[in-house]
């Protein structure tokens, strides 16, 4: 039994016999006719008319007949690897095409555009291929300009059929959409495959290889561009005579992430205003317009976050946070997230700074995006910077991620953190070097981070003590410089968060007695003696005592060498 085999709106079999491909419900072949005219015999003389256009007929269905046929067998050919015949089996659709069009079928003449697209798909694997197996010799290099060539050829060649066919209504819109698409997604994943190779290698050929994808990928949004333009822009009327909004607006912002990678900020910025300015065309408003919104505020706060404009980032992500109605996808939400995470972090709004990680990180969740990783690192070291006590793990969205290798550091970071084990901390930050400095954000706040357990230890150490020398409490902080303790100590005293003096001569910290701390993290922690009456009493006594003696060393230095004198202020 033949199998039937269907492509797009087609139903055809296939027959082992004749090795060729027709239409399941087809009659018209010569057995049937042979044995139809057995019985027409005698009415042969008045059917000749009927017959000569059941041949022309006949003969315009032979010729959908073969260049379907033509078409799948260059994609079995494909299929099998004979690339070069597979190649020439395309090219001979769209001659038959060519030379036979008016003799087609409107439903058979999308062929070309198929096998165009096909071609076009051959010379992006074959490149792809290239791109990760050659070597740096001359011979490899020319055979990778040669295929990235073929490809830029081939989809220039599928773009001018497209405007040529334009209106003639032979591939309809959302066929062109589909597959346009299909091949600006592939080459967008080939190169954001060969940038994590790059990223891997570090390598001058590697750094190359980006170099050339980012132009090729560069070259073929352009040459997309120049065909398509939004409903009611019609500034390009003339250049791009294609309406497709949906494909427009993607091809932008492909284009847009695209010169972010490349830091063409002057052309970034020309694209966010076109997509201002078209963005809300195809709908009129409504969610769909909100979801297009949003993209667009993703891709200019990653400009704004580049160029650290803080108070133009500020403002946006703000707006960005209250758009309502769109859907976005959980990605775009993501980014902008991590973004404004990034912004209260470099304001030292530390609390901000959490929540937000941790909408981000639920969102790159939510997208199955392996930047949850990067931003759940974000959210540990936000919270620590915080000295919040909650530990993020506990969560029910981090605990999953808990025992992840790329996050074990800092699940130990957070351990050692809240039990104030320095010595355990800076231990952990030097074996785990490479993978926690490797990224830079996490590198720019090591040094505060430093600082927030440093001073929480100090806070911790010095609460029981009135007096303390420097070199002791630069010890407690694992062997620290004393300039450090002193820098410490000095913005607690300043934040009111100790009261105390330091007397750098003798290198001593002084505590006043009953000392409570203050200001906006006393709820976080206790500096004094606790709120007992008993040992409220006896540290206002031991102080009065210390002032007294004090005011007797006074005096008895002031009388000098009279014994006379001395005697009467010691009666006294």
């Amino acid at each position: 039994k033949s199998p039937t085999m269907s492509d797009d709106d087609y139903s055809y079999t296939y027959s082992d016999e004749e090795g060729s491909y027709h239409y399941s419900d087809a009659s018209d072949n010569d057995d049937n006719d042979a044995s139809m005219g057995d019985d027409d015999s005698n009415n042969n003389g008045d059917n000749n008319d009927e017959d000569d256009s059941s041949n022309d007929d006949m003969e315009h269905a032979s010729y959908d007949i073969q260049i379907e046929n033509a078409y799948y067998e260059a994609k079995q050919l494909r299929d099998d690897m004979n690339r070069q015949e597979a190649l020439d089996g395309f090219e001979h659709v769209i001659t038959m095409q060519r030379e036979h069009g008016d003799e087609l079928k409107s439903s058979s003449r999308k062929w070309t555009f198929k096998a165009l697209k096909q071609l076009v798909k051959m010379h992006l694997g074959n490149s792809s291929t290239v791109s990760a197996t050659c070597t740096s010799t001359a011979d490899d290099n020319h055979q990778e300009q040669l295929q990235e060539s073929q490809l830029l050829q081939s989809y220039n060649r599928l773009l001018d059929y497209i405007m040529s066919s334009s209106g003639d209504n032979i591939v309809t819109p959302n066929e062109i959409e589909k597959g346009i698409n299909s091949i600006l997604e592939r080459v967008s994943s080939l190169a954001i495959a060969s940038n994590y190779n790059s990223a891997a290698h570090s390598s001058a050929a590697s750094a190359d290889a980006t170099e050339k994808n980012r132009q090729q990928l560069l070259a073929m949004y352009e040459a997309t561009l120049k065909v398509f333009r939004p409903k009611g822009d019609d500034s390009d009327a003339v250049r791009a005579v294609c309406v497709n909004d949906r494909l427009w607006f993607k091809t932008n912002l492909k284009l847009g992430q695209l010169l972010y990678e490349m830091n063409e900020t002057y052309k970034l910025q020309n694209v966010i205003k076109d997509l201002l300015r078209n963005y809300g065309l195809e709908s009129g408003g409504g969610s769909s317009s909100s979801t297009h919104l949003l993209e667009i505020y993703a891709l200019q706060i990653q400009l704004y976050s580049r160029q650290k404009d803080t108070k133009k980032l500020r403002e946006l992500f703000r707006r960005a946070m209250r758009v309502e109605g769109g859907i976005p996808h959980p990605r775009t939400l993501a980014l902008i997230q991590e973004l404004g995470g990034k912004m209260h972090m470099e304001s030292r709004e530390f609390e901000m700074a959490t929540k937000t990680f941790f909408q981000a990180f639920k969102s790159y969740d939510e997208a199955g995006d392996p930047s949850r990783l990067r931003c759940l690192k974000y959210l540990v070291m936000a919270g620590m910077l915080d000295r919040s006590a909650i530990n993020p793990f506990d969560s029910q969205e981090a605990r999953p991620y808990k025992d992840n290798p790329e996050i074990t550091a800092m699940t130990n970071l957070v351990a050692a953190f809240h039990n104030n084990e320095i010595e355990q901390f800076e231990s952990i930050l030097r074996r785990n070097e490479g993978n926690i400095m490797n990224d830079e954000f996490v590198k720019s706040h090591i040094a505060d981070l430093l600082r927030t357990i440093r001073t929480q230890v100090l806070q911790s150490v010095i609460a029981p003590y009135t007096r303390m020398t420097l070199k002791f409490l630069a010890e407690s902080l694992n062997n620290i410089s004393v300039a450090d303790v002193e820098s410490i100590l000095v913005t607690l005293i300043l934040d009111g968060k100790l009261d105390g003096r330091i007397d750098q001569v003798r290198g001593i910290l002084i505590q006043n007695c009953g000392a409570q701390a203050s200001g906006a993290d006393a709820s976080k922690t206790d500096l004094g003696w606790g709120n007992s009456s008993v040992e409220a009493q006896n540290c206002a006594a031991v102080d009065k005592l210390t002032a007294a003696l004090d005011q007797l060393t006074r005096n008895v230095t002031s009388v000098g060498g009279r014994g006379s004198g001395k005697q009467d202020i010691l009666l006294a």
